[in-house]
């Protein structure tokens, strides 16, 4: 299974950077722009602390695929 994100369509939905949302989240702004290219999987705190800043469940951003 492959996951699938949706970080860069709710990045645009709240107007925000790779940069800002790794400041809100506390991470480097290259661990954002991985997660959205899929070559990072985030941990589970990472994943929840993002949903919080969206406020949507980790089900919204994080989609498994086959």
């Amino acid at each position: 299974m492959i996951l699938k994100t949706r970080i860069k369509e709710y990045r645009a939905k709240y107007d925000l950077k790779q940069e800002d949302l790794a400041k809100l989240v506390g991470v480097r702004r290259e661990t954002i722009g991985n997660l959205e290219n899929g070559r990072y999987n985030p941990s589970l705190k990472l994943a929840m602390d993002i949903a919080k800043i969206f406020e949507c469940t980790v089900e919204d951003i994080f989609i498994f695929v086959e």
